[in-house]
């Protein structure tokens, strides 16, 4: 694997935290690759070296995104349910600003559609239509049921400013997760 310069990782780092703080300000339409350059503090030919457009630079900042929560379920797959949840709900945590963004009014719908997506292929692999609770069910209502739960619940806590900590919350949603999964 080739090692990237720093230099271009800082760059693309202080791009997608432009495009961020950008918008908590305004709506994504509105923002211009002018725009992100000056926040950025870099050209706008900068921009375009690493991205096509700013729906390509979105679209790489969401799948970032949607890659370590992959990541971060990977590791936590043999682990209960309430404790592989609480990996995900510190990862929101520590990302609340464009989980926010990308969850509530300000946000992409893409986003909603990706991580739904992500969800259901996650689910998929957990759910056993074969016996326990879930047998005879089609598993393709469970993994739906589930999935749009999930997003539900993270899309609530977050258009509500965190009403609970994030321990709270993975707490309940691992405990739902055990109720219908196990």
């Amino acid at each position: 694997m080739s090692k990237v310069d720093r230099r271009i990782l800082k760059t693309q780092e202080a791009v997608r935290k432009a495009v961020i703080e950008l918008m908590s300000e305004k709506n994504f339409d509105d923002i211009t690759i002018q725009d992100i350059a000056d926040k950025a503090n870099v050209s706008r030919g900068t921009i375009y070296l690493h991205y096509v457009d700013k729906y390509d630079l979105l679209d790489k900042l969401i799948e970032s995104h949607i890659n370590q929560l992959r990541v971060l379920c990977e590791a936590g797959a043999e682990l209960e349910f309430i404790e592989a949840t609480q990996i995900w709900t510190e990862y929101f945590a520590e990302n609340h600003t464009f989980f926010s963004l990308m969850l509530t009014s300000k946000g992409a719908p893409y986003f909603r559609t990706r991580f739904t997506d992500y969800l259901i292929e996650e689910v998929r692999k957990e759910v056993n239509v074969t016996k326990g609770k879930n047998e005879g069910f089609d598993q393709d209502v469970i993994v739906q049921f589930i999935a749009s739960a999930l997003v539900g619940v993270v899309e609530w806590w977050f258009t509500n400013e965190s009403p609970i900590p994030h321990q709270a919350l993975a707490e309940q949603m691992g405990r739902l997760l055990e109720r219908n999964l196990s």
